[in-house]
């Protein structure tokens, strides 16, 4: 098959893994429960009529989320429709206009879809929670067991939504594998859909060798916007995935919202920490023990701490708190694992790797999640007193909190290890306890022995983040029809942000300075996203110079055009007109060029650099006037290292390049490795 002259690559089906109430009033489109005038709601319409496909784990279709009361007839150009093809099938409705399913491929890499179970229901809760993240309809009064309660809704909920499910229980090291998400994506371009939203990836690899990338680079061909998650890899440098500079890459901040449950010791000590879980049954001090105190005969403490299945004695754990250590196994597990032991409460304390990154988990029993100094005084009180006791106060949410947003622990960084000219990931947005739909078929533990099912759920990860995206890129497509995904994608790149809410620098989970190996371009913001003034556009001819560029050869890229193509004589990467500059190497002096497009009023902009350390910029010209709507300026960007403050491998830095007409802020980050 590999030889064939129409086959360009043969690649591995190979697995990959899936990666609210206030979130929106933190992105400033509503306040106190009233949407802004000037917001992108407002003069978007809430993304009426946008259709927005989410590859993921389902729907779950009796959702309120999914709610089609008030919705007019499905827009004429859809042209797909529900697989209910069994008695567990989901009935589409003119919010829910489609569902379908794929699974060959992951049955082909040994797992197994019982006839009963092949549907786009979901039975995992990811799909409808990405998805009512995306486009959900409004639904006052929701909440997760009473805590965080307020009106859930997606990012355009007015538009209409579509799931394809692709990933099923976990399998061989995947849940999600190629073959079905390359069908899926075939379908959902033939089925006429605006916004792919994909929370889900593996490993970086080379982009004919990447089947979401292939699929991905498809549907932008047709004029698709395709957003996806970073992954959740993070703190180490180089993990993050989805890098093809035709796909969106999000990654997961904080906002201004926590779910607070303090842990309270006799000693006085009192440590705020993140639950929404149950209350304690009485206001009063119970026992405390460490989970390593508690192992059984047969286990290592080293397990035990950190609440293993099977590692602890039901004796020995019976009415107390135990203190477990994160690390290795799931969060909820750990509660899980506490709660058939015995426990009556669980505090779960980070290890130094996840310092300040907190989570509020629906846990089976009450818990509070601390930080890791607050952890090590809980274990060294437990150390150090005969009868340690202690008490965990019942979650309730706290807004305003600050700083916000700050970058999540577990968000994958750049820089981008396949091509690191092409900065990722792009942008970032809300994903840690985001509050959405959940599916009616499995508990918030996941536990087969946790019976409790709730309609929405708070999670966390980059697979929370990327929809936020999906669901504005959603509005624009809505506003501006006749703009290309990259123009839609530089829009909201262009007018991140990059400070928090006490006007610092973003920081990360341990509240050191981030960059834009972290962040990207900075944290979305969704009405100046509408009206960016400038953007960086790209066709797919440019897309097919950037293979080039990297050597793929005629053949391989041809099938990818309808259109005889030849790639250029010449092509640099550096000349890739991305919203994101990336010099991999700076020991001399290097120029390159890019092309802005206006999209707003005639004005002239002035370019202004923040230059990295170490760094020279010149910008030529540095005035840009534009007369018209769509006209295009080029410029080049010179930079030059300075020897004189550069002794040694000095390693990457970062600074950047506005535009600026009085009016718009065209922002592009600039990140340069320097070397002697």
């Amino acid at each position: 098959m590999a030889e064939h002259p129409k086959v360009v690559s043969v690649f591995l089906n190979r697995g990959v893994k899936l990666h609210t109430t206030h979130t929106w009033e933190f992105l400033r489109l509503e306040k106190n429960g009233v949407v802004r005038r000037d917001s992108a709601w407002s003069t978007a319409r809430f993304g009426e009529d946008t259709i927005i496909a989410n590859l993921d784990t389902g729907v779950w279709p009796e959702s309120k989320s999914f709610n089609d009361k008030g919705y007019g007839p499905v827009p004429s150009r859809w042209k797909g429709n529900c697989s209910n093809d069994s008695c567990h099938g989901v009935s589409c409705n003119r919010k829910l206009i489609g569902a379908k399913y794929f699974y060959k491929g992951y049955v082909a890499y040994g797992g197994t879809v019982n006839a009963s179970m092949r549907s786009p229901r979901d039975y995992a809760g990811h799909g409808s929670h990405t998805l009512s993240t995306a486009g959900g309809n409004f639904v006052a009064g929701a909440s997760v067991s009473g805590v965080g309660i307020g009106t859930a809704k997606g990012g355009s909920p007015k538009a209409r939504v579509a799931a394809y499910k692709v990933c099923w229980e976990p399998v061989n090291g995947g849940e999600c594998f190629s073959a079905d998400i390359l069908e899926a994506f075939d379908v959902a371009i033939h089925d006429g859909v605006d916004v792919i939203s994909m929370s889900l990836g593996g490993s970086p690899s080379e982009y004919f060798e990447d089947g979401m990338s292939i699929g991905a680079f498809h549907a932008v061909r047709n004029g698709i916007l395709v957003v996806c998650s970073a992954g959740n890899d993070g703190p180490d440098p180089g993990t993050v995935s989805n890098i093809s500079p035709w796909m969106f890459t999000v990654g997961a901040s904080t906002m201004d919202r926590e779910f607070e449950a303090f842990v309270q010791l006799a000693n006085g000590k009192i440590f705020k920490g993140k639950s929404m879980s149950p209350p304690m049954p009485e206001a009063r001090f119970y026992s405390l023990i460490s989970a390593a105190q508690a192992k059984a005969a047969n286990a290592s403490a080293k397990d035990a701490l950190l609440c293993k299945p099977g590692t602890l004695d039901p004796k020995k754990v019976e009415g107390k708190i135990m203190a477990c250590l994160r690390g290795e196994n799931p969060r909820m597990e750990k509660s899980m694992v506490a709660y058939r032991a015995g426990a009556i409460a669980m505090i779960l304390c980070n290890d130094e790797a996840d310092a300040n990154d907190l989570n509020a988990d629906p846990h089976i029993l009450p818990a509070s999640h601390v930080s890791y100094h607050d952890g090590a005084e809980v274990f060294a009180y437990i150390n150090s007193t005969i009868d340690p006791v202690g008490f965990i106060t019942e979650p309730y949410a706290v807004l305003g909190t600050r700083p916000a947003p700050f970058m999540a622990s577990f968000s994958s960084r750049g820089p981008n290890i396949i091509t690191p000219e092409i900065l990722k990931p792009d942008i970032t947005a809300p994903g840690v306890d985001v509050i959405a739909a959940y599916s009616g078929a499995v508990s918030p533990s996941e536990s087969n022995l946790d019976h409790r099912r709730v309609p929405y759920i708070a999670m966390s990860g980059t697979s929370m983040s990327c929809p936020h995206v999906a669901g504005v890129g959603a509005l624009l497509k809505t506003l501006h029809r006749d703009w290309s995904p990259a123009a839609i994608r530089s829009a909201i790149m262009t007018t991140a942000k990059v400070r928090d809410n006490t006007a610092s620098a973003m920081k990360n989970a341990s509240y050191m300075k981030a960059t834009s190996f972290d962040y990207g371009s900075g944290h979305l913001q969704p009405n100046r996203a509408m009206d960016p003034g400038l953007v960086y556009d790209l066709t797919i001819n440019d897309y097919l110079d950037f293979l080039c560029a990297l050597g793929y050869n005629r053949t391989m890229i041809e099938p990818f055009h309808d259109n005889p193509y030849t790639c250029p004589k010449s092509t640099s990467l550096l000349n890739f007109n991305y919203p994101s500059i990336t010099v991999p190497k700076l020991s001399g002096t290097i120029t390159l060029t890019r092309t802005v497009k206006n999209v707003g009023t005639p004005g002239t902009y002035i370019a202004r650099i923040r230059e990295p350390w170490g760094v020279s910029i010149r910008v030529e010209p540095k005035n840009l006037k534009f007369k018209k709507v769509g006209e295009e300026k080029r410029f080049t960007v010179t930079l030059k290292s300075n020897a004189a403050q550069v002794h040694e491998d000095y390693g990457y830095v970062f600074g950047g390049l506005t535009w600026s007409d009085g009016h718009h802020y065209v922002r592009s980050p600039i990140v340069v490795y320097v070397a002697a």
